[in-house]
C-alpha cells in the first residue's frame, strides 16, 4: 500500500503525514505526477480559498493525473477541509470549477439571525452518523473531531453523507461517492478520533462503499 499526500503548496501536510505515523501508517508527501501515479491511496488536505486551492492544482498539472488515478485505476481519495470541499463541482467562495468528483457545492456558513453564529467555526464538535461506511467503523455516535472553517457542503445526493455535524444547521462533515471520500474537519488535529479514521482509510477496503 502506498498512500500519497499530495502537495499542492496550500496545507500544513506534513501534520496529516504525522498523524499517520502514529498510527503507524507511512505515507509520501509529494507533488511528483509519477509518484502519484504510483499511489493506492490519496490524500488532497488544505486550508484557504476555493479558487486558489484549484489554481494551484491546475498550475502543477495534477488534477488529470489526479483524476486518472480515481477513475480509472479507482485509487481511494480522501479530500480534508478544503480538499473536501474541492471534491463538489463548485463553491459560493469563488469563480472556479471544482473536480466534481461530488455532486455538490460549498456555501458560506451564515452567521447572522437571532442566535449569531461566529464565522469561521473552529473547535470540536460532535459528528452524528447517517449511515455505516468503513472509514467511520470503530467511531462512536459521541465522536469529536476538530473544525476551522468558513464554507461546508451541500451534496445533491443525501445518500452522499455518511455523517453530519451541527454548527446553528446541520451539514455535512463526512462525505462520500464510490470510493471518493471527504470530511470537513482536520483529523490531523482530532486526537484519537482522527488517528482511527485516517488509519480507516488507509487500511480499509474502500472501494465501492
Amino acid at each position: 500500500m502506498t498512500l500519497v499526500i499530495v502537495d499542492y503548496g496550500i496545507g500544513n501536510v506534513l501534520s496529516i503525514a504525522n498523524m499517520l505515523r502514529s498510527a503507524s501508517v507511512k505515507a509520501t508527501v509529494s507533488s511528483d505526477p509519477d509518484v502519484i501515479r504510483g499511489a493506492s491511496r490519496l490524500i488532497i488536505a488544505g486550508v484557504g480559498a476555493f479558487d486558489a486551492g484549484m489554481d494551484h492544482l491546475n498550475s502543477r498539472g495534477l488534477v488529470p493525473v489526479l483524476r486518472d488515478a480515481v477513475f480509472e485505476r479507482h485509487v481511494p481519495v480522501l479530500g480534508i477541509c478544503l480538499g473536501m470541499q474541492l471534491l463538489m463541482r463548485s463553491s459560493e467562495e469563488g469563480s472556479r470549477e471544482g473536480l466534481g468528483w461530488i455532486d455538490g457545492r460549498s456555501v458560506r456558513i451564515r452567521g447572522n439571525g437571532p442566535t449569531a453564529l461566529k464565522v469561521p467555526h473552529m473547535g470540536w464538535n460532535e459528528i452524528e452518523p447517517v449511515r455505516a461506511s468503513p472509514i467511520v467503523a470503530g467511531l462512536l455516535e459521541n465522536t469529536r473531531f476538530y473544525f476551522a472553517h468558513s464554507y461546508a457542503v451541500q451534496c445533491a445526493n443525501p445518500a452522499d453523507v455518511i455523517a453530519n455535524t451541527i454548527y446553528g444547521d446541520a451539514f455535512p462533515a463526512i462525505v462520500s461517492h464510490g470510493h471518493v471520500y471527504g470530511v470537513q474537519f482536520h483529523p490531523e488535529k482530532s486526537h484519537r478520533y482522527g488517528r482511527k479514521l485516517l488509519d480507516n482509510f488507509a487500511k480499509a477496503d474502500l472501494n465501492g462503499c
